[in-house]
């Protein structure tokens, strides 16, 4: 898939962006997460292109962008910095959707819950990835919820992200990396996740390998102090029911932090971007049109800029 590449500087990092489909349509952001870049999005683009103007670009560490060396910058705020970077230069000015997996959405919810772009934000859909601060709070209501099963609910959660406390360990998943494991990584897509067409990259090996520097820059410091985080703008929280890493008891308080909020399960495992595209880009449209203004024409914007009040909406998609 074809697109127009841009160049973008963030505070001396220079980002990859591609910028794709309907340029009038409404805009539509799409963050990838960890070890994918920008490509992983190339099924749902092809599904959203005739109606969206989109934007994807690889976040620092990934694909053509830069890859800086040291673990603090990796952290929440500077990938926030980043997605404003992006907006700015390719939407200036412009209101914009965002949809946004695994480690991209993680990210997107500094940006979906804080100034400046929390304002800009007009609808976010995320994909396998809570906020951290959310989920440092969930994890202290777990325990002390000891005979409502919360303490099981937490070991459940712990066991499904292993690879996040073998992130934290110095040297070894560089080396890991660097020893292979992006030659392995495409049969493990397709055993584990039914990637059918997973292929390696060239740029799979540093993925993997300055990636896991999001892990080590924000994770403990986010679960040990965790903020308030609100989100202004409706959210769309898609969650695949065979994911192997995120479980749907992370997002059980999430009526707390979100006024809108619209709950779909996927049939799908976590790399759904991959293998279920259809249903994520039916769900995106569906969500996005709901939030238009009515009588909107082409031209102006299309879109309400602050959340619709209504109550959470538990669906299924198939």
């Amino acid at each position: 898939m074809t697109g127009t590449t841009h160049r973008i500087d963030s505070g001396g990092v220079h980002l990859h962006a591609v910028t794709e489909g309907n340029p009038e349509g409404p805009p539509l952001v799409l963050v990838h997460g960890y070890p994918d870049n920008h490509r992983v999005w190339d099924r749902v683009v092809a599904e959203l292109a005739d109606e969206f103007w989109l934007v994807r670009y690889d976040v620092r560490g990934a694909g053509a962008s830069s890859k800086p060396r040291r673990t603090r910058d990796y952290r929440l705020p500077y990938l926030a910095g980043d997605l404003q970077a992006v907006v700015d230069q390719l939407l200036p000015g412009r209101p914009f959707h965002l949809l946004a997996h695994d480690w991209g959405s993680i990210q997107s919810w500094e940006s979906v819950t804080t100034e400046p772009l929390n304002r800009r934000i007009l609808s976010f859909t995320s994909i396998s990835g809570p906020s951290l601060d959310h989920v440092g709070h969930w994890l202290r209501s777990q325990w002390r919820d000891l005979r409502g099963g919360g303490t099981g609910r937490v070991l459940r959660q712990l066991q499904s992200s292993w690879y996040v406390f073998l992130f934290q360990l110095p040297v070894l998943p560089e080396l890991a990396w660097q020893g292979g494991l992006d030659r392995l990584w495409p049969a493990y897509l397709r055993a584990r996740e039914g990637v059918t067409d997973a292929r390696r990259t060239e740029c799979q090996k540093a993925d993997g390998r300055f990636g896991v520097k999001l892990y080590r820059a924000n994770f403990l410091p986010r679960l040990a102090r965790p903020a308030e985080r609100h989100a202004r703008c409706p959210v769309q929280l898609l969650v695949p029911t065979q994911d192997h890493y995120v479980g749907p008891q992370v997002f059980e308080q999430l009526e707390q932090w979100v006024q809108s909020l619209t709950r779909r399960e996927l049939a799908a495992p976590h790399w759904a971007p991959m293998t279920d595209a259809g249903a994520i880009a039916a769900a995106v449209r569906e969500f996005v049109r709901a939030q238009v203004v009515p009588g909107a024409t082409a031209g102006k914007p299309a879109t309400a800029p602050g959340p619709v009040a209504d109550p959470v909406r538990d669906q299924r998609v198939p």
